[in-house]
């Protein structure tokens, strides 16, 4: 992290919400966190601290449940091991296996129930410095790519003020499937205030077609929020809700349009996709499987 990253950020603490049981995957989940499932080499949780480091963020505080400290202790440096890879010339191991430890301090806090994501997000309240005026908010199913959106989300709040969530303009057929905002414009094409969120609209009702994506830059008042709703679809407390009463109370929600692409690495299908993307940009990997792919897809 370097000393200008710093300085642009907004935030000093990304929050990660990983309780989940993962049940997705299951059976595999049942001994390996879903967020320690490797992108070719790489554990998506490891993909999704780097992107917060790089914002500029200090600290990863992953919302975890009992059984699931493994998630944690993956960022803990590993002396006997770095010892055996070095004494045997393993250089390029060595390297993989520091980094991790080396990105960010990493801690971790409790979600004991199931609760929902706004439930999740209110556990890292306590955990946050007196001076903390923002969180970042990183789901680790989402791989937003490339990376750098956060960096434009500490932007948009450094002027306007207020909560910075990211958003992802999809076509009006396939809105349905999504949360979407219901926007205005701003002098930024790529930045809209928000008024107000509909989940799983019909395509002919949607207010518009940005729809939501894991990423949140949000205003320490959203603490307070989440103290203040009461529990809404399928009885969880809802984060989207504790924004909706923010906006409805005059606190100022942008988003930021990101251009580029996605993973959702919380189901096998998505796993796959983005496994193959990555692994095809990889340069030990990438031309024998594109050859053999494409051998493949001829069968």
């Amino acid at each position: 992290m370097t000393a200008q990253s710093s300085s642009r950020a907004a935030f000093r603490t990304a929050v990660v919400p990983a309780a989940g049981l993962g049940t997705r995957f299951l059976p595999t989940t049942k001994a390996v966190p879903k967020e320690l499932l490797p992108v070719v080499d790489t554990p998506g949780i490891e993909i999704v601290a780097a992107e917060a480091a790089q914002a500029g963020a200090r600290r990863l505080l992953i919302v975890t449940s009992p059984g699931k400290e493994s998630v944690a202790e993956y960022f803990r440096s590993d002396a006997e091991l770095e010892k055996t890879l070095e004494a045997r010339g393993k250089e390029a191991l060595l390297e993989k296996v520091r980094r991790a430890p080396g990105l960010l301090e990493v801690d971790s806090v409790y979600q004991y129930e199931a609760k929902g994501l706004g439930h999740a997000v209110a556990q890292a309240g306590p955990a946050l410095a007196d001076d903390e005026e923002a969180i970042a908010v990183l789901l680790p199913d989402d791989l937003v790519l490339p990376a750098g959106v956060l960096e434009r989300m500490s932007e948009v709040r450094n002027r306007f003020g207020g909560s910075v969530l990211c958003a992802f303009d999809i076509p009006r057929e396939q809105i349905s499937a999504y949360g979407v905002f219901d926007v205005s414009d701003t002098d930024d094409d790529d930045v809209k205030q928000v008024h107000g969120m509909v989940e799983k609209p019909a395509a002919a009702d949607a207010p518009s077609t940005f729809a939501a994506a894991g990423r949140y830059l949000l205003d320490r008042a959203i603490f307070d929020a989440l103290d203040r709703i009461t529990p809404g679809a399928g009885g969880e407390l809802q984060l989207t809700d504790a924004v909706a009463l923010l906006i409805s109370e005059g606190h100022p929600v942008h988003v930021v349009v990101h251009r580029g692409g996605r993973h959702d690495l919380g189901n096998p299908g998505g796993f796959v996709r983005a496994y193959v993307d990555f692994a095809l940009q990889n340069p030990e990997y990438g031309d024998d499987l594109r050859t053999w792919l494409e051998d493949r897809l001829k069968g």
